[in-house]
């Protein structure tokens, strides 16, 4: 392990650069750990056709728009 020559190499620097050092120990480790894995809802399945009749379309859905006419 390098434990040793890690702490002694660390033991030389001033510390402002130690303070740097371990801001950035502190990032890796924060990457590096795996994220908790959320727990798994079972998956629920829609049905078909709950929403009928509750939406009304106009009769006159799919006609041309007289906004649009200077388009055409």
């Amino acid at each position: 392990m390098i434990s040793p020559q890690l702490i002694a190499t660390l033991d030389k620097l001033p510390p402002p650069l130690q303070a740097e050092i371990l801001h950035y120990a502190e990032y890796l480790a924060a990457k590096y750990t795996p994220l908790p894995q959320p727990e798994t809802l079972p998956q629920i399945y829609r049905q078909a056709g709950t929403m009928k009749g509750l939406f009304k379309m106009a009769e006159d859905f799919d006609a041309p728009l007289e906004d649009l006419e200077d388009y055409r």
